[in-house]
């Protein structure tokens, strides 16, 4: 059977078609994904800043009162950036070993916001305490009863 030359060469033109069409829909891929990770990327880094700039202003030590809240934001940042990586790993050619290496750092950034929310759970505990302490005389509790009668 023979192509004629007209036949191959709109076969050619076709996969050439083809191939630009599919080309500009990994191009819009690309640039697609670029943009949604470049955002969600700045919204983590704008996270990480609040964190860094509560480190310098206790010079080096966070208060865990206001670190909680952060880091917990943070976490959901890390969380939507890593389901975003899951759900478009083909899409956006994402390979394997940076969606494991961001889960990795996601795991630690969820160890840290646990720390700091535990101790701030215990700072207001102890507050409260002491609060109560105050406000039943002192924290000393009932003076106790002298012994009443001869000695």
């Amino acid at each position: 059977m023979m192509i004629s030359a007209v036949s191959l060469s709109r076969s050619v033109a076709g996969l050439s078609l083809l191939a630009i069409v599919a080309g500009a829909g990994a191009a819009h891929a690309q640039q697609s994904c670029q943009e949604d990770f470049q955002k969600l990327t700045q919204r983590r880094m704008a996270q990480i800043q609040v964190l860094n700039g509560l480190g310098k202003a206790g010079k080096g030590k966070m208060d865990p009162n206001a670190a909680c809240p952060a880091a917990k934001k943070l976490v959901g940042i890390e969380n939507e950036m890593l389901a975003y990586m899951t759900k478009n790993k083909e899409w956006c050619a994402i390979p394997d070993n940076v969606i494991d290496g961001f889960r990795q750092a996601g795991s630690k950034t969820k160890n840290f916001a646990s720390q700091a929310c535990t101790v701030a759970a215990k700072m207001k505990q102890m507050q409260q305490q002491q609060r109560e302490q105050a406000a039943n005389g002192g924290g000393m509790g009932a003076p106790p009863k002298l012994p009443s009668g001869p000695l």
